[in-house]
C-alpha cells in the first residue's frame, strides 16, 4: 500500500510524549502515530481485527532455526 507524506503540527509537550512512549514500545514517533490511529480506526469502523498494511510473519518451524550445541 502506497504511503502519503503530510505535514502534522503538534504540541511540543504532546510531542515528548509521543516520543517517549515510542521508546518504550520500540517505535519512531510516526510509527506510533501511524499504530494509535490504525487502532482509533479499528474501533471508529466497529473492527477491533483490522489490517491496515500489517506486515504478517510466516510461523518460523522448528527446522528452520539453527540450534548450536556444544
Amino acid at each position: 500500500m502506497p504511503r502519503k507524506s503530510f505535514l502534522l503540527r503538534i504540541d511540543q509537550q504532546v510531542y515528548k510524549d509521543l516520543e517517549s512512549w515510542a521508546q518504550q514500545e520500540m517505535r519512531s514517533v510516526n510509527g506510533q502515530i501511524e499504530y494509535l490511529l490504525r487502532q482509533a480506526l479499528s474501533r471508529y469502523k466497529g473492527k477491533e481485527k483490522q489490517d491496515y498494511g500489517v506486515i504478517k510473519q510466516e510461523p518460523v518451524e522448528e527446522t528452520d532455526v539453527m540450534l548450536d550445541r556444544d
